[in-house]
C-alpha cells in the first residue's frame, strides 16, 4: 500500500501522546491493559474493528482512542485510527496533521483510502482524519460508501479505531454501532453520571452495538501523583 504524505500542521496544537513518550508509565501500563482485556474479548473470533465513544463531550474518549491505537501498533500489528467524528474532530490535532482531506474526502469526492491516509511517524500507526466538515455527517456514516470503506479498511488492516461523538450528544456513534465489531465506553471518574451511562449504554445497544467494556478515566489512586486508566 503507498501512504500519501501531508503538510503538518502547527507544532503547538500537537497533544502529548503518553504511550509514546513514557511508554514505562503507569497509565501506559493501563492503556496495555485496555489492549489485552479486549483481546481475551475475542477468544474464538477476530476484533478488528473498535468503536470509542463515552456519554458526553470531554471524559477522555479521543485520547483514549489514540493511545488504545498506539499500543496496538506496538504489538507490531497494521493499525489505523479513524477520526469519525465529524462534528468536532480532534484527531489531527493529536497528531499534529492537516485536516485538508480525510474520511469525509473518500466518503464525498471518492478520494481513495491510500491518498487519503496519513502517516503518524509512529510504526505500525498510520491516521485517517475527518476531512473537511460536512453538513450531514450521520448520512455520510450511514451511507453505503461507509459500509464499503469498512470492508476495505479490514481487509488491509489488522486493527481499527474509530474515534466517534458522543453517544448521547448526537446519532452518528449509533449508525457505526453495529458495524463494528466492538465497543468501548470511556466514562471520567467523578463527573459522568450513572443515569448517562445508562442512556449511553442502551442507545449504542438498541443499535445493536457489541460493548466490550468501559474505560473509567481520571481515575486518582490514593497516595500517587498518577491519573489511572482502568480498563474491564
Amino acid at each position: 500500500m503507498v501512504f500519501s504524505f501531508r503538510k503538518k500542521a502547527a507544532p503547538s496544537n500537537k497533544r502529548k501522546l503518553i504511550a509514546v513518550e513514557d511508554a514505562k508509565s503507569p497509565i501506559s501500563e493501563q492503556y496495555r491493559t485496555i489492549r489485552t482485556n479486549i483481546q481475551f474479548t475475542a477468544v474464538d473470533e477476530s476484533i478488528k474493528t473498535i468503536m470509542i465513544s463515552s456519554a458526553g463531550p470531554g471524559e477522555g474518549k479521543s485520547t483514549t482512542a489514540a493511545n488504545l491505537a498506539v499500543t496496538f501498533a506496538q504489538q507490531e500489528k497494521r493499525v489505523l485510527l479513524v477520526d469519525a467524528d465529524l462534528r468536532k474532530p480532534t484527531v489531527h490535532y493529536t497528531f499534529n496533521l492537516a485536516n485538508h482531506y480525510g474520511l469525509t474526502s473518500i466518503l464525498t469526492n471518492g478520494k481513495a483510502l491510500d491518498e487519503a491516509i496519513s502517516p503518524t511517524g509512529i510504526e505500525n500507526l498510520s491516521v485517517l482524519t475527518s476531512g473537511p466538515i460536512p453538513p450531514n455527517p450521520a448520512e455520510l456514516l450511514g451511507s453505503k460508501k461507509m459500509k464499503q470503506l469498512l470492508q476495505q479498511v479490514k481487509e488491509e488492516f489488522d486493527v481499527v479505531i474509530f474515534d466517534t461523538p458522543p453517544a448521547l450528544a448526537v446519532t452518528d456513534g449509533q449508525i457505526l454501532a453495529n458495524s463494528c465489531d466492538g465497543i468501548v465506553l470511556v466514562l471520567y471518574s467523578g463527573k459522568t453520571e450513572v443515569d448517562q451511562v445508562t442512556k449511553a449504554k442502551n442507545l449504542l445497544a438498541a443499535a445493536n452495538g457489541r460493548i466490550l467494556g468501559v474505560v473509567l478515566n481520571h481515575k486518582k489512586i490514593q497516595g500517587s501523583n498518577y491519573y489511572y486508566y482502568y480498563g474491564s
